[in-house]
C-alpha cells in the first residue's frame, strides 16, 4: 500500500519496471516513488491521479555522454539548451564531459567553475566527469573526492588543443592512480598509429573519411586498454564503441574477470555509411558511422549484454564548423533530443522490446555511474519518468529542436516514439514541446559508488 503522505499517483496500462511491463500505479512522495501498486489500486485520499492511458511510462533516461561545451564555447552549446534539448527528449539526467568548456574539468578548481554555471540552468538533474590529461595526475584524487563521476582520457587527439591525449606510459600512470582509489576511466579508443598510417584525403566524399578512421584503430585501441585493466584490476569502460570487430575481445576479457564496460550510440545503430551522402558533415563523427553489416553486429552486441548502454554523444557546434569538407569539418552528432525515438524506431523493427530500451538506456547508465537513485522504476527511487506514445510517429524537423544549433544527422527523417512529457522528482518538466523554468539539481558522486 501506499503511504498516507502519498500526493501523486501516475498510471498506466504500461510501466515499464525492472521485473517487467505491466499495468501499474506508481505513487510518488516528496519526489520518490514510494510504491508500485496493481493498475486498480485505488488512489489516497488527496492525492492528485495522473492517468497516461496506454502511453508507456518509462523511466527517466540517464545519459552519461554529453558534451554542453559551457562555459568558454556556449555558442556551440550551453547547459540551459542541452538540458531543455534533453527534457524534451526524455532523459532526465545526464553527464558532462569534461572537454569542448573553457575551462576543462582537470582540476577541482575548474569543476567549481563549471558547476556555478549550470546550477541555475539546469532543465534535468547534471552531473559531470573529470578529464585525465598527461599534466593533472596529482589533481584526480581530489577531482574524485570533490564528486566527479569518473575520468575521461583520448588515446588520440581530441580535437581541442586544452585537452591533450595520453601516450602509453601516461595512460598507464593516470590508470594506476584512478585505480587506486577505485574510481571509473573512460576512455575515447582509437589508437593514434593506426589513425597517422591511414590514406588522410580531403574533400567531401564520406568512403574517404572512413577509411581515414579503420577498425583497426578503435580494435588496438581497445586491446591495450584490456591489457593495462587487467594488470591493474581497474575499472575502465569504452565510450561510443563503433567497430563490431572488437566485441570478440571484450567479450573474453569480460569472462576472464576484467572489469570492462562498453557503450555505444544512437548514430551508430539507426545510421549506415551507405546511406551518408557526400558532403553531409552534420553525419561526421570520431570514430565513424559505419557500414550496415557492421551495425547488425553492434545490435547483437547490445542483445547478448557486450555492450552495456547506449548513450548519445551529443557532441554540438556552430553550423560553420560543419563544412562540406569531411576532414576539417567538426566531428560530432547532436541527438540528446532524438536519442530515445530513434533507437526505438529500430529496436521495434528488430524485435527488441521497451524493457530492453529502457535497460540500455537508463538502467544501464545509471548503475555505470552509480547514479543509485535513478534509472528505475521502483519504490526509493526518484521519481523520474518519460511518457512515451511508442506507435506515434513524426518526422524530424530541425528548427524543432532545443539545443543551441539545429544541425542534425537526423533532420528528414521519420520516427516511431513521441514523448509526451518528462517528469523529474515527480514534477512534470516537460509536455508536448513546453518546458518549465529549470529545476535540475547538480549530481555528485555517491561514495558507494
Amino acid at each position: 500500500m501506499a503511504g498516507p503522505d502519498v500526493k501523486l499517483v501516475l498510471r498506466s496500462t504500461r510501466v515499464v519496471t525492472p521485473e517487467g511491463t505491466r499495468p501499474a500505479s506508481v505513487a510518488v512522495t516528496g519526489g520518490t516513488i514510494d510504491a508500485v501498486l496493481p493498475y486498480d489500486t485505488g488512489a489516497p485520499a488527496g492525492a492528485r491521479v495522473e492517468d497516461f492511458g496506454d502511453d508507456v511510462l518509462l523511466p527517466g533516461l540517464v545519459d552519461t555522454h554529453v558534451h554542453v561545451n559551457d562555459p568558454g564555447r556556449t555558442e556551440w552549446e550551453g547547459f540551459w539548451t542541452a538540458t531543455r534539448a534533453a527534457a524534451a527528449g526524455g532523459i532526465t539526467t545526464l553527464l558532462d564531459m569534461p572537454l569542448n568548456s573553457l575551462p576543462p574539468t582537470t582540476t577541482v578548481e575548474n569543476l567549481r567553475i563549471k558547476q556555478g554555471v549550470a546550477a541555475p540552468k539546469a532543465h534535468v538533474d547534471t552531473g559531470f566527469w573529470g578529464g585525465a590529461i598527461p599534466t593533472n595526475v596529482k589533481d584526480l584524487r581530489p577531482l574524485y573526492e570533490a564528486g566527479v563521476f569518473g575520468f575521461k582520457c583520448f588515446l588520440s587527439p581530441s580535437g581541442v588543443e586544452e585537452f591533450p591525449e595520453l601516450d602509453q606510459e601516461q595512460l598507464a600512470r593516470s590508470m594506476a592512480e584512478i585505480a587506486g582509489f577505485g574510481g571509473l576511466l573512460i576512455v575515447h579508443a582509437e589508437d593514434p598509429h593506426h589513425l597517422a598510417s591511414a590514406p588522410q584525403q580531403a574533400g567531401p566524399a564520406y568512403a574517404d573519411f572512413l577509411a581515414s578512421r579503420p577498425r583497426d584503430a578503435e580494435n588496438t585501441a581497445i586491446e591495450g586498454l584490456i591489457a593495462h585493466a587487467r594488470r591493474l584490476n581497474a575499472r575502465v569502460h569504452v565510450l561510443h564503441l563503433s567497430s563490431s570487430d572488437a566485441l570478440p575481445l571484450i567479450a573474453a576479457a569480460r569472462r576472464e574477470g576484467v572489469r570492462l564496460t562498453v557503450e555505444t550510440c544512437p548514430h551508430f545503430l539507426t545510421l549506415t555509411a551507405e546511406e551518408v551522402p557526400d558532403g553531409a558533415t552534420e553525419f561526421k563523427c570520431c570514430p565513424p558511422i559505419r557500414e550496415a553489416a557492421n551495425q547488425d553486429a553492434l545490435w547483437q552486441g547490445l542483445a547478448d549484454g557486450t555492450i552495456d548502454c547506449i548513450v548519445s554523444d551529443h557532441s554540438p557546434c556552430t553550423t560553420d564548423l560543419k563544412t562540406p569538407d569531411f576532414a576539417s569539418a567538426w566531428g560530432g552528432i547532436s541527438s540528446l533530443q532524438l536519442g530515445l525515438p530513434a533507437i526505438w524506431t529500430e529496436a521495434r523493427r528488430r524485435g527488441h522490446t521497451l524493457d530492453d530500451v529502457a535497460r540500455w538506456m537508463s538502467a544501464a547508465p545509471a548503475a555505470l555511474a552509480g547514479l543509485h537513485r535513478k534509472g528505475a522504476i521502483e519504490a526509493g527511487r526518484d521519481a523520474d519518468f518519460a511518457v512515451l506514445a511508442p506507435d506515434a510517429t513524426f518526422t524530424v524537423d530541425p528548427a524543432e529542436l532545443f539545443h543551441r544549433n539545429q544541425v542534425t544527422a537526423y533532420a528528414g527523417r521519420t520516427l516511431h516514439g513521441v514523448v509526451r512529457s518528462t517528469w523529474l522528482r515527480g514534477v512534470r518538466i516537460a509536455a508536448d514541446g513546453v518546458l518549465t523554468e529549470p529545476t535540475g539539481r547538480l549530481q555528485t558522486r555517491d561514495p558507494r559508488a
